[in-house]
């Protein structure tokens, strides 16, 4: 294709951004700005949908790519996809829409802002799922910080500025050192082209040190166990699309870089740190879902949830089989969509009850029926549910570990008990049980537009939870190449 889809599609959320910028009203109830952004995020949305529809997922190679260069012989602006990229990439558009339509319900003052803090933040994660340059991916990487902590720092709650400057530091300075990391690649080889650095290889004596450079920062955006401490903080200061955002896009782009850099850069190091990570993640699973169970604030108990989900993520994409690594893919979709509802129902009680604490709901599933069964279902897909996508990607994962290392298997398989128990704890308290806050009584079930954003969630979770083979048939081809690469370095080397 000669037309830069691409580079379309990182763009325009920030052209519509522009056009927001430039309108005249900040008020919560000027439709234009809400229409430019709504009308930006759908055809965003619907381009993303092409873009799926034209893709050959029977090559392995990167499809769509656009090559120019910005600064001679140190940044070239390279992007393109292949089937790993591309469902991030649709992710992103989908939640981000998302986000735009729930916003009314949510956000009531510097909505114009809010809205253009929003935009910017889609174009630069796309931009990180897009990227074919490490210094290009490094700048998309970093700049997504910068809307996040606003929208936490601006739009959160009392202790917003704490959260908001602990989540920035432990993000940028964990990124220093794969800054320092990138130049070096550019040092030994000559190159920031991940194309290239792919087909040439990376010495292997300087494959420890880089890999641990890019780990200091996947890790704690991923985040793992003990850097994770700032996603608590940061999701109950931030608002409900913040922690939308936070949740189902920002974190998968570190689990995207383990995959993409960790594994396809560099293959000896990472068979060498294989044991830590595996540690590290059972001791996320376990541990953090135990912390979960103790939790009397909603918020606070899914994003320790958040931490446990995403210690399966890297378990299995270290497990270097296929089935391992395509399931640590679905339960990146998976969560991005299951974490994105839940959240969403936990704004759509607090904004009516202005609580997030467990203990003052109970008994709703009278007073509210509709958003008890949404509820219901987010909830067991979170526990992995057969017949959610959750269960799929857990069994994959899970899959990949026992034909691996059994013992981590085991370990790791502990988690999906604890999984079921805090969830189903979480559900009961909340919506079953007696009615003893009279307030409650007079809260309203969804409106029309928490009924269609919450919907939109629970289709694709329960529909490729029982079909999930689009989904498998599109990454299939790219992680097969990728252990067949990763494999033949190990030998070559």
């Amino acid at each position: 294709m000669n037309f830069p889809i691409l580079s379309s599609l990182i763009l325009l959320p920030s052209i519509g951004s522009i056009f927001l910028f430039f309108s005249k009203s900040n008020d919560s109830k000027n439709l234009a700005i809400k229409y430019i952004a709504l009308f930006t995020s759908i055809v965003n949305f619907l381009i993303s949908i092409y873009l799926l529809i034209v893709f050959d997922s029977s090559t392995p190679a990167f499809q769509f790519v656009e090559d120019k260069i910005w600064l001679e012989g140190f940044i070239n602006y390279k992007v393109g996809i292949d089937g790993i990229s591309i469902l991030f990439i649709i992710l992103t558009t989908f939640i981000s829409l998302l986000c735009i339509i729930s916003v009314n319900n949510s956000v009531k003052t510097r909505l114009r802002e809010f809205l253009i803090a929003i935009l910017i933040m889609e174009s630069f994660m796309i931009g990180v799922f897009c990227s074919l340059d490490l210094l290009i991916f490094y700048l998309f990487f970093e700049a997504g910080l910068i809307p996040m902590f606003l929208i936490i720092g601006i739009w959160g709650g009392p202790k917003r500025v704490y959260s908001a400057f602990k989540f920035f530091l432990y993000t940028l300075l964990g990124s220093v050192l794969m800054l320092v990391a990138i130049i070096s690649i550019y040092w030994i080889s000559g190159t920031t082209d991940i194309v290239k650095l792919y087909e040439e290889g990376i010495d292997p004596k300087y494959q420890n040190l880089l890999w641990l450079a890019f780990f200091s920062s996947f890790a704690v955006k991923t985040p793992m166990w003990p850097v994770h401490t700032w996603l608590p903080d940061a999701h109950v200061e931030a608002p409900t699309v913040g922690s939308v955002l936070l949740a189902a896009i920002l974190l998968k782009m570190a689990g995207y870089g383990f995959i993409r850099f960790s594994l396809g850069l560099f293959p000896i190091a990472s068979e060498i740190f294989t044991p830590l990570i595996y540690i590290l993640s059972l001791v996320a699973i376990i541990f953090t879902s135990l912390i979960a169970l103790m939790q009397e604030d909603m918020k606070k108990l899914i994003a320790y949830s958040s931490v446990a989900h995403m210690g399966y993520v890297t378990l299995g994409i270290f497990t270097l089989q296929q089935q391992g690594i395509e399931g640590s893919i679905l339960q990146m979709i998976s969560h991005g969509l299951v974490s994105a509802a839940l959240f969403l129902c936990v704004g759509v009680i607090y904004d009516r009850m202005h609580s997030r604490m467990i203990s003052s709901y109970g008994g709703i599933v009278s007073i509210i029926p509709k958003y008890s069964v949404f509820f219901m279902i987010f909830t067991l897909a979170a526990l992995g549910l057969p017949g959610t996508l959750g269960f799929v990607s857990e069994f994959l994962i899970l899959m990949g570990a026992f034909i691996d290392n059994f013992l981590v298997a085991v370990i790791a398989s502990i988690g999906v008990i604890l999984g079921a128990a805090y969830m189903l704890w979480l559900y009961k308290r909340v919506v079953f049980g007696e009615l003893t806050n009279s307030d409650l009584a007079k809260m309203n079930d969804l409106n029309s537009s928490e009924y269609f954003i919450l919907i939109s969630l629970a289709i694709p979770i329960l529909f490729f939870g029982f079909y999930p083979d689009p989904i498998i048939n599109i990454i299939e081809v790219s992680v097969k190449n990728l252990i067949e690469t990763y494999n033949l370095n190990l030998i070559s080397k």
